[in-house]
């Protein structure tokens, strides 16, 4: 294998999937459900059941940033969520 195959091959190790997770809506629903369409471009119902069957799974990313950003615009609605890494 060469050096360049090498480093290819440890990229593809490396690239890592967030998944963000609504664990508990809280009290303002109606914000965690606006907070969830704006992060994901989910519909209304969509987003509403996620909210409804929490804990459950918001979106999964590529990026850590975005995962990040995700979960810190859930939280300021209200809700607890947290990310998994594969």
């Amino acid at each position: 294998m060469s050096t360049d195959e090498q480093e290819a091959a440890a990229d593809e190790k490396t690239e890592f999937v967030f998944e963000v997770i609504l664990l508990e809506a809280g009290t303002k629903k109606v914000d965690v459900i606006e907070a969830i369409r704006k992060s994901t471009g989910l519909g209304l119902k969509e987003a509403k059941a996620i909210v409804d069957v929490a804990p459950a799974q918001i979106l999964t990313v590529k990026s850590m940033e975005a995962a990040e950003a995700i979960k810190k615009t859930v939280e300021n609605a209200g809700a607890k969520a947290e990310i998994n890494q594969y």
